[in-house]
C-alpha cells in the first residue's frame, strides 16, 4: 500500500508529466499554426501588395483642377478603382523641386509638370491583361495624356506569389508530418510509462476497447488543452506584432485567424488521438517479456 506521501509524490510526477506533454505539443502546434496562417493568408498578402501598387495617370496641360476632380469622381464609381490621389500642378512642381532643386526649374517660363492622378486598383485588376483594359478605359478620356505603371514588376509579383503559395503548401505538409512524428513520440513516452497498468488490465480480462478508452479520452483532452495554449500564444504574438505594424489586420484578417485556430485545434486533437491509438494498440499486443524493452 502506498503511503500518503508516496501518493502525493506520484500525483506530482503525473502532473509534471502531463504539463511537459502539453507544453511540448503546444510548441509544435505553434509552428503548425504559423505555417497555416501564412498559407491561409497568402491571398490576403498578395492582395495587400497588389493594392499598394499604383497606376499613374498623367493629365494634359490644359486640364483645369475642376475638370480633373470631376474625372476623379467618375473614376471613383468604377469597379476597379478603390483609391485616388490627385496631384495638382503646384504640388507636382514642389515635389520635383525637392528632388532636383529650384535651379533646375528656373530655366522654364512655366512649370513643365502636369497634373496627375495616382490610382489604387482592386487586387483582381492588378494583372497584365486587366491593366491593359484599365489603360484603354483611361486613355479614352480626352483629359488623359499618358498612363504609367511598372508592368515588369507586376508580372514578377504575380509569379512570385504563385511560387510562395506552392512553397508554403509544401512547408505545411512537411510541418504536419514532423508534428505528427514529434507528438507521436511525446505521446508514446507518456503512454509507455503506464505499460504495466495496461498489462494488468489485460490480465483481469479487459477488452482492447475498454483499455484504450481512457487513454484516448486523455489524448483528446491533452490535444484540446495544447491547442488552446498554442492558439493563445499565436494571438499574443499577433497582437504584439500589430503594435509595430499598423496594416497587419489587412494582411491577416479575423476570418483567417479563426480558420488558423480551427486548423490548430483539429491538428492537435487528431494527431494526439491517432498517435495514442497507435501506441496503445501496440502496447496491448505486447507480451509480458516485451514490456521491459
Amino acid at each position: 500500500m502506498q503511503t500518503a506521501v508516496e501518493k502525493k509524490m506520484t500525483r506530482r510526477r503525473l502532473m509534471h508529466a502531463h504539463l511537459s506533454t502539453v507544453l511540448s505539443i503546444s510548441l509544435v502546434l505553434v509552428l503548425v499554426g504559423l505555417a497555416s496562417l501564412l498559407l491561409l493568408s497568402a491571398g490576403s498578402v498578395a492582395d495587400y501588395f497588389k493594392e499598394n501598387m499604383q497606376v499613374g495617370v498623367i493629365l494634359k496641360n490644359d486640364v483645369s483642377d475642376a475638370d480633373a476632380r470631376a474625372f476623379i469622381d467618375e473614376l471613383g464609381k468604377t469597379d476597379f478603382v478603390i483609391g485616388t490621389r490627385y496631384i495638382s500642378r503646384e504640388e507636382g512642381t514642389k515635389e520635383l523641386e525637392s528632388m532636383l532643386g529650384e535651379d533646375f526649374l528656373s530655366i522654364f517660363e512655366t512649370s513643365p509638370v502636369p497634373a496627375s492622378i495616382d490610382l489604387t486598383l482592386e487586387a483582381a485588376y492588378v494583372s497584365a491583361d486587366s491593366l491593359k483594359m484599365v489603360e484603354q478605359y483611361l486613355m479614352r478620356s480626352p483629359l488623359v495624356d499618358e498612363v504609367s505603371y511598372r508592368e515588369s514588376l507586376i508580372e514578377a509579383l504575380n509569379q512570385n506569389i504563385r511560387k510562395i503559395a506552392l512553397a508554403l503548401s509544401i512547408a505545411v505538409a512537411l510541418l504536419l508530418f514532423i508534428s505528427f512524428a514529434l507528438i507521436s513520440n511525446t505521446m508514446r513516452l507518456s503512454v509507455h510509462a503506464r505499460r504495466f497498468t495496461v498489462h494488468t488490465m489485460r490480465l483481469v480480462g479487459a477488452t482492447k476497447g475498454f483499455i484504450m478508452r481512457p487513454f484516448l479520452l486523455q489524448a483528446v483532452v491533452q490535444g484540446l488543452v495544447s491547442s488552446l495554449v498554442a492558439v493563445l500564444l499565436l494571438l499574443a504574438g499577433y497582437f504584439l506584432a500589430g503594435r509595430e505594424f499598423a496594416g497587419l489586420a489587412d494582411v491577416f484578417p479575423a476570418k483567417v485567424l479563426a480558420l488558423t485556430a480551427l486548423v490548430v485545434f483539429a491538428a492537435g486533437v487528431v494527431i494526439c488521438l491517432l498517435s495514442t491509438w497507435i501506441v496503445v494498440g501496440r502496447l496491448v499486443s505486447l507480451g509480458k517479456d516485451e514490456l521491459y524493452y
